[in-house]
């Protein structure tokens, strides 16, 4: 689990999460991975859910990634959808 307080992202940006995991469509994310790091994965969006720490997207290989960690989707940056 992160360790960092949950930062809601903005409400178009998660539309566009949503988007993606309604057409199981494969996306390409990047995920900022501690100070520096960003990964990027190519995967299907199976479903967005909220836990206690924040709201994740569930990916199709099983992985969980908490939504303030997404710099963006098929080359939408978070940071162009301030809240």
């Amino acid at each position: 689990m992160d360790d960092a307080p949950y930062q809601p992202i903005s409400c178009d940006f998660h539309d566009l999460l949503e988007a993606a995991a309604t057409r199981r469509s494969v996306v390409t994310l990047e995920i900022r991975e501690g100070a520096d790091a960003i990964e990027r994965v190519q995967a299907r969006i199976g479903d967005i859910v909220t836990r206690p720490d924040g709201e994740y997207v569930l990916l199709d290989s099983g992985r969980s990634v908490r939504l303030d960690r997404i710099v963006s989707i098929n080359g939408a940056l978070l940071a162009d959808y301030p809240e």
